[in-house]
């Protein structure tokens, strides 16, 4: 059996409707706060900016041609010094609330079969998000750069050498085939000696072609945004949507709680009253 006091929805619509007052009183007033808070608290706006950590393709064999390792770079993205430095190329002073929303939201999700790495961060202006996201990785480009500088100055190297070796043994077959065309046992020596020539000036221009492959952009890149800054035309704080909903379920529950309250606080003079009677 229910009990007596056990409030039904119509016992607490008769509540409501009795202390209108103070349930609409309540909702104003929440809905006020709510209302204020949407037109007081800084707006903030969320970039997306995909990086693509760079490569060099002349790399030996059996090492990774990154010019950094993956799991390196997402290190460094994460640390306060890469982040001030950020912060410096933009001009942001380091101890302004928009360093701190910057460190504080800015979230790296890799990507490392892709070898790329999606960077969410967040400004107080779409501008200022776009231009915090560019300066991230022109920041880890310029890094990259000082880094691949010495493996990419080593391949040129090594393609300037080839070169010169596969024209000094041109140039040696041709004498040698020249020397060959005679007669007698100098020109027997001379075939011998263009026919091993040969064959090194094949395995030369096998090495210079893999090179020259290897340095093309499908294997050789800076570190670069593949794609441009994303930021969406709506601020993601605060939710206007969201706020408003939570605002009213907040208004609703808080009249209503009100309203229960001075009503049980109305009641309490005539209960005791009944009590005392009963007595």
């Amino acid at each position: 059996m229910a009990n007596d006091d056990e409030i039904y929805l119509i016992d607490m619509w008769r509540i409501v409707t009795h202390e209108w007052r103070w349930f609409v009183g309540v909702a104003a007033l929440v809905l006020l706060v709510t209302f204020a808070w949407l037109h007081t608290a800084r707006s903030q706006w969320e970039a997306t900016a995909w990086i693509q950590v760079g490569q060099v393709g002349a790399a030996p064999s059996g090492q990774d041609p990154k010019i950094e390792a993956f799991s390196r770079a997402l290190e460094r993205l994460d640390t306060r010094t890469f982040r001030d430095e950020v912060l410096r190329r933009v001009g942001v002073p380091l101890d302004a609330p928009e360093a701190v929303l910057y460190r504080r939201s800015m979230k790296v999700e890799p990507m490392p079969y892709a070898n790329l790495m999606k960077v969410r961060l967040r400004a107080y202006s779409a501008e200022d998000a776009k231009q915090l996201a560019s300066a991230t990785a022109d920041t880890l480009h310029g890094l990259h750069a000082r880094i691949g500088a010495v493996p990419m100055a080593l391949a040129r190297e090594r393609m300037v050498e080839l070169d010169r070796d596969l024209g000094e043994a041109q140039a040696d077959r041709e004498r040698l085939s020249h020397e060959a065309k005679g007669n007698g046992a100098e020109a027997a020596l001379a075939g011998v000696a263009l026919a091993s020539r040969n064959e090194d000036i094949r395995a030369l221009e096998q090495i210079r072609s893999d090179l020259a492959n290897r340095l093309l952009p499908n294997y050789t890149f800076e570190t670069s945004m593949p794609w441009p800054v994303s930021v969406p035309d709506d601020r993601v704080f605060p939710n206007t949507a969201l706020t408003a909903g939570l605002g009213g379920l907040a208004a609703l529950f808080l009249a209503s709680l009100a309203a229960v309250a001075r009503h049980a606080l109305r009641s309490r003079p005539r209960r005791a009253a009944a009590m005392l009677h009963a007595a």
